[in-house]
């Protein structure tokens, strides 16, 4: 695997470990943790889906001319995974930790499933098909500022 497709799969962990600090301080009650842990979950979401929506997706349609093919699919479930953080995102808000709870599970599991797709099928296709897949993502020797060390 490249450098590049690590440092998205290291992006995709950074996004797990924060949502899990939003669904630890909603078990605990503290609804000013989890607000402020699913706002940088959120941010962090956003530069990714970017990252992935506005260089890979378009560099891997280039390189293969597959455009009704798995960025279809991947930009379909950014979509979905979107829905869900505005819901959980509104619940929070609200101070309903146990409606937040309860989208926070649905909203892991298809996180979890659409993580396995990008790391198993879609990087891989990725990192055989786009030339200088690091200069296109931006991901030289510097942060490419998707991830929390920006």
């Amino acid at each position: 695997m490249s450098q590049a497709m690590k440092k998205l799969v290291v992006q995709h962990t950074e996004c797990d470990e924060q949502l899990n600090r939003c669904e630890a301080a909603l078990h605990k009650g503290d609804m000013a943790a989890a607000q402020r842990n699913f706002r940088l979950f959120s941010e962090q979401l956003d530069s990714h889906f970017a990252l992935e929506e506005d260089r890979l997706f378009p560099a891997l349609e280039k390189a293969t001319g597959m455009l009704h093919g798995p960025t279809v699919v991947m930009r379909a479930e950014h979509v979905e995974i979107r829905s869900l953080r505005d819901e959980a995102n509104a619940a929070i808000k609200a101070g309903q930790a146990d409606q937040a709870l309860a989208v926070l599970d649905t909203l892991n599991v298809l996180i979890q499933q659409h993580n396995i797709k990008e790391e198993n099928i879609l990087y891989p296709m990725c990192g055989g098909s786009i030339p200088n897949l690091e200069e296109v993502l931006g991901m030289g020797s510097t942060c490419c500022g998707a991830c929390s060390c920006a």
